[in-house]
């Protein structure tokens, strides 16, 4: 009896072999020998051509479904539930004052009180934080889900081109985006620590440049050590396109002529952790960051030996004066790379710009703005760090159908004279929000976890105040 399963272990054996060859072959000659040579076939650019006609041609059949029904199929969109008229609060109340029998003068009214509960309520409802960290709503329908907000009855072939989707993306997209999501990786841990053991470029580089150099007067230790920040740079940018094709990320670069240089601080808005790798398969970065364990802590262990990185301890986080110092140290050597920065603090849903933390505009150097935008028709790069841990956010990336965005480099901005680092920040993310079509919003991110700060508290109570006292003032002129 065993003799007639021999063949057929032979036989699958060698189909297993086969298929293996071929799977690692294709994935050799179409994705990692194109982001070495940082190049591309343009076949990422018609699979996305491809979807969008999908997309709209499952639209129409859910709009033709819905008339037939009469059902509503998209939900009411505005950019706000209440509409709000630009007033101050002095304004404000002094309308509500006369439009009711309160005093007229600077005096305390018991009426004022109403201005305030009204604006509480108004907060409650249309909460401008709390929606900046949900998952932004799509009008059409892009195969991820069964249904969109208010479509519940899907046609047969709706639901028969869905669960084809179902099975590509997670029986061929999923399995061969974590195969080039762990060679990117393994490559970057590996070579970047091949690279750290080279002192000054390397031993033999190293002796060579002192035979050919010394009779010539060079500094040999200046030229390998060119040449080891060359390969850190090869290296790092081919690691970065490689995880780049892990999420089939198609990114139009705009602007590149501003594109961040040495000695100088690049900011951007921030949607997901995969900001880093948009960013920086186009371009090497110091990353800045809190050193952690596990699988983490290996790579930034093996980067920071190739590229001088700048990684906290958790005690010296909250050291401010610490972290400006180091700050200040890196971008003072115009040999190292830009530093790389989310001022943000936190992930805000590709819909707007949130208040940008003040210590990497006090440094006193160039700051090159970057406005990054995604489209959420193909996946959704938010994180919600409150409901998702990182393997399921990366799980749910690499099961969508691709990362789409849009980069942006800015000109180059440096504070003017007088000014401080909150406004400087505050011009800064206008900026940026004008350039992405995002929101620009004053509101700190941290609101997400924390409870509104006394300071915030403060300045009502003394705009309120201004209103009585600066009352008083004007009748005591007269």
């Amino acid at each position: 009896m065993e003799s007639y399963l021999f063949p057929f272990d032979n036989l699958l054996c060698m189909l297993l072999g086969i298929s293996f060859t071929v799977w690692f072959t294709l994935l050799l000659v179409f994705i990692i020998v194109p982001a070495v040579f940082g190049v591309s076939f343009g076949i990422r650019r018609l699979y996305m051509n491809t979807l969008l006609k999908i997309f709209e041609w499952a639209t129409l059949r859910m709009e033709r479904g819905a008339k037939e029904k009469n059902q509503q199929l998209y939900k009411p969109y505005s950019n706000g539930i209440i509409a709000k008229e630009p007033a101050s609060l002095e304004q404000e109340i002094q309308e509500m004052r006369r439009s009711g029998s309160g005093l007229g003068g600077a005096e305390f009214d018991v009426s004022d009180i109403f201005y305030f509960c009204r604006r509480g309520v108004e907060s409650i409802v249309d909460d401008e934080v709390t929606k900046r960290f949900t998952a932004e709503e799509l009008e059409s329908w892009n195969l991820l889900t069964r249904s969109n907000y208010n479509f519940h009855h899907i046609s047969t072939r709706l639901t028969v081109l869905w669960g084809v989707g179902v099975l590509i993306r997670y029986g061929i997209l999923l399995p061969l985006r974590v195969t080039l999501a762990f060679t990117g990786v393994g490559l970057l841990v590996f070579l970047t620590s091949i690279i750290g053991l080279l002192p000054n470029g390397g031993v033999i580089l190293t002796e060579a440049l002192q035979l050919v150099n010394v009779h010539r007067g060079r500094n040999h230790a200046g030229l390998s050590g060119r040449m080891k920040s060359f390969l850190s740079e090869k290296v790092h940018l081919m690691c970065y396109r490689i995880c780049v094709r892990a999420l089939t990320a198609i990114i139009t670069y705009h602007d590149s002529e501003n594109k961040p240089k040495n000695g100088g601080i690049c900011v951007a808005n921030h949607t997901s952790p995969i900001d880093v790798i948009i960013l920086a398969s186009d371009g090497c970065y110091a990353m800045v960051g809190q050193v952690h364990g596990g699988l983490m802590g290996v790579i930034q262990r093996a980067m920071v030996k190739a590229c001088p990185h700048i990684w906290f301890e958790r005690s010296e986080v909250k050291d401010r004066h610490l972290v400006a110092k180091r700050l200040s140290d890196h971008v003072a050597d115009k040999s190292k790379l830009p530093i790389l920065i989310f001022p943000e603090g936190t992930c805000i849903n590709n819909t707007s710009v949130m208040m940008f933390k003040k210590g990497s505009f006090e440094i006193g150097c160039t700051v090159y703005p970057v406005a990054i935008k995604y489209d959420p028709r193909f996946g959704d790069a938010f994180w919600n760090s409150s409901k998702f841990g990182m393997v399921n956010y990366l799980l749910h990336m690499m099961s969508s159908w691709a990362i789409v965005c849009s980069v942006w480099y800015l000109p180059p901005m440096s504070r003017e004279e007088g000014e401080d680092a909150v406004h400087f920040a505050n011009r800064v993310k206008a900026a940026i929000a004008r350039k992405g079509g995002l929101a620009d919003l004053l509101w700190d991110g941290g609101l997400k976890r924390e409870k509104v700060k006394e300071v915030f508290k403060e300045e009502q109570q003394k705009l309120y105040s201004k209103v009585l006292v600066g009352g008083e003032e004007d009748r005591s002129r007269s």
